[in-house]
């Protein structure tokens, strides 16, 4: 089983995280309370002219059961169990936003896709592309590093399709080195800021990764990513960061 974000592609048997961001001016913000999340399935033979959707109810998890990971941050672990078909479906959030008005529904949609199947009487050699941005940085800034992995591989194929897919199924991890600055130290251990964490937030085939600068010295930062499916570790080139 693996563990998959909401648009990562995922497939019957995956841990589905889905998370919900709440801001009040602008600022990360906690809500009073998530009474529950609904998740239905946009189900064809339900279409009828009161459900013109063709909404189905999958599941309901309550309140209690939604994790509070950060100030505004919410999420719950879905698990991709028998009832979840391949198709399209929507994850309806009740909350009450503030105690002197009545709870509101915010709604998202996700997709179970079929499993991911490849043939080929060779084996697969092609690479990806990995960038990222910005690659400079005012020093105390807070920012998403928009981490893009692009497959290297003939436009328009089946298996440029295949390798799209596991550019964003696949696992996504970043490192980070200082490279040279005024206070670069002399062992090679300690000039690792970030040491292969992985990219939690996925959206397709790009990655999100929170960078507080606040402690980091000016200077220029090698930043590489990996990326394993199928046996293969896949090891980017080093980029350069600006921090300054």
């Amino acid at each position: 089983m693996a563990s998959k974000e909401r648009n990562q592609n995922s497939v019957g048997g995956d841990s589905l995280k889905l998370r919900q961001f709440f801001y009040n001016s602008n600022n990360f913000a906690d809500v009073v309370e998530v009474q529950k999340v609904d998740i239905y399935f946009f189900d064809k033979d339900e279409v009828s002219e009161s459900n013109p959707k063709g909404l189905r109810l999958i599941q309901t998890i309550d309140g209690t059961l939604v994790s509070h990971d950060d100030t505004g941050k919410y999420s719950i672990d879905l698990a991709l169990d028998d009832k979840y078909l391949i198709g399209k479906y929507t994850d309806v959030w009740t909350v009450v936003v503030e105690s002197s008005n009545p709870a509101i529904t915010i709604n998202a949609t996700f997709q179970v896709y079929s499993n991911l199947w490849y043939s080929s009487p060779s084996p697969i050699v092609y690479e990806f592309n990995f960038r990222f941005r910005p690659n400079k940085l005012r020093a105390g800034s807070k920012r998403y590093l928009i981490i893009e992995v692009e497959p290297n591989v003939p436009t328009g194929s089946d298996l440029a399709k295949y390798y799209e897919n596991l550019a964003i199924a696949s696992p996504l991890r970043i490192s980070i080195e200082q490279a040279c600055g005024p206070c670069l130290p002399e062992e090679q251990d300690l000039r690792l800021i970030v040491d292969n964490e992985p990219v939690d937030y996925r959206d397709r085939g790009r990655g999100l990764y929170f960078l507080d600068t606040a402690e980091l010295d000016c200077g220029i930062y090698n930043v590489w990513f990996e990326m394993e499916f199928g046996g293969n570790t896949y090891i980017s080139d080093k980029q350069q960061l600006q921090i300054y």
